[in-house]
């Protein structure tokens, strides 16, 4: 929706604990025993007020993550009954959202799960106003007559939530089930003015969606990686992708490798149109990965690594272009004799891991005559972080060549943010930050799109 939140607004239990513990330091409760309600419920909804009146906020929608039974969200569930109680009248809405199971054996939706859920919320003290079922396929009538009845809610409250070829078409399809219409009634709210905006604006949302489904070409990703046992665990990556390829009329066709001692690089690679090395940590596939770094080199394939790929990349051409054969990261091998990428130096003396690493959203300095700055068009940008090792520049500057350049760095001038192979024929570009978490659908990240650009392009000369 194109709105940039504070970190206030992701409370998690943790979160609240500690400050439950830090008040009664304090002697807020002047040496009552502390207990989970009030206590606890109590910090939960003055978190909860606080975001609401410091953003100055018409409605404050509130995710409460897990399955309810969960006892992680049973504390939270409290506090929301509580809510409900508080702010009496038309002030609040309570939307479950539930899985109907769709079983293939007999072609029939199953909806003994969202009623078993809804029991456990009622038991809480909570009745559902809305109820989106999540399902393959959208709800069949005899399936929303029988959740209403059994849920106690009326039929137009509930809501198919089918799978969708691109998720930005199930706003639309919410709509045409005046889901909208049915929460300014619950809520009292009436229909305004409002400014355009090109984000939420419901029409240009159709002109989103649109886009996203008449990308009809295909453009192939190499994902090198080691986390693809869970599914997600690259998923802003791919959105990323997804955003940039979309608005160059392509889908993206992902292809995940799960790098291991007996997987051939070069035949996994060799189809495809650009290879992004992905993040992580850790000794375990790094061989693998940085092969793969090498054979972008050689086949000048376009190529995008992203924080602890772009290190890779790095040591990749340490090793195949400077001659320094055991170049390493000392996370990977601590007696590496060449330890081009290291620990950074406020990272040396810290022993607490939690917390410490650099992160968050910083400076950048891109200099000029680069792809990156060909990218983004703008010389200081701001990108996310979360490192503790970094690529020593002074191999760099060893160079006899110059085939290897620093792209962007920090506000000191010390710290590499980037780097890119300086090549006309041939995009490598290597970030050590996160670009993929300021790609909007609406708007890509300027990396991305430019890495996108270049896998289209060598994919037509390929052809």
């Amino acid at each position: 929706m194109g709105i940039t939140i504070h970190p206030s607004n992701n409370i998690t239990s943790g979160q609240i604990f500690l400050s439950t513990i830090l008040e009664e330091r304090k002697g807020k409760f002047l040496g009552r025993t502390v207990q989970l309600i009030p206590h606890v419920t109590n910090m939960i909804k003055e978190r909860l007020f606080d975001i609401a009146k410091k953003d100055d906020l018409d409605i404050l929608l509130i995710e409460c993550g897990g399955t309810v039974g969960d006892l992680e969200s049973s504390i939270f569930l409290e506090s929301f009954r509580q809510f409900r109680l508080e702010l009496s009248g038309k002030n609040t809405a309570l939307v479950h959202v539930t899985l109907i199971p769709y079983s293939r054996a007999v072609g029939q939706q199953k909806s003994k799960p969202t009623q078993h859920s809804v029991k456990m919320l009622q038991s809480a003290g909570l009745q559902p106003d809305i109820i989106i079922g999540r399902s393959e396929i959208p709800l069949e009538e005899d399936i929303k007559n029988k959740i209403s009845l059994f849920s106690n809610v009326p039929k137009k409250a509930v809501i198919s939530d089918p799978d969708t070829k691109n998720i930005y078409e199930l706003p639309l399809f919410f709509e045409e089930q005046n889901l909208g219409d049915f929460l300014c009634e619950i809520l009292d709210l009436k229909a305004k003015l409002v400014s355009y905006n090109k984000v939420t604006n419901y029409s240009e949302w159709q002109k989103l969606a649109e886009m996203f489904r008449k990308a009809d070409k295909t453009v192939k990703i190499a994902m090198p990686g080691k986390y693809f046992n869970i599914t997600d665990s690259y998923i802003s990556i791919n959105d990323a992708l997804e955003h940039a390829a979309a608005h160059q009329g392509y889908k993206t066709d992902l292809k995940m490798i799960n790098i291991d001692d007996d997987i051939d690089i070069t035949k996994e690679l060799s189809e495809c149109d650009g290879i992004l090395l992905t993040p992580g940590f850790g000794r375990r596939a790094v061989e693998g990965m940085i092969k793969s770094a090498e054979f972008a080199m050689e086949k000048k394939i376009p190529f995008l690594g992203i924080c602890f790929g772009a290190q890779l990349f790095y040591i990749g051409y340490c090793r195949k272009y400077l001659g320094l054969k055991d170049a390493n990261s000392t996370e990977i091998n601590p007696q590496t004799p060449y330890p081009v990428v290291n620990l950074l130096e406020e990272q040396k003396e810290i022993t607490e891991k939690g917390g410490t690493m650099r992160l968050g959203g910083l400076d950048i300095v891109i200099n000029k005559g680069t792809k990156l700055y060909e990218a983004y068009g703008k010389k200081e940008i701001k990108e996310r972080f979360r490192h503790r090792y970094h690529i020593i520049p002074d191999y760099i500057s060893n160079q006899n060549d110059n085939n290897l350049i620093i792209s962007s760095t920090d506000d000191s001038g010390k710290i590499v943010n980037s780097i890119e192979l300086n090549r006309d024929d041939h995009w490598m570009v290597g970030v050590q930050f996160h670009p993929e978490f300021t790609s909007r659908p609406f708007k890509p990240n300027p990396v991305y799109s430019a890495f996108i650009s270049e896998t289209i392009k060598f994919k037509k000369n390929k052809n």
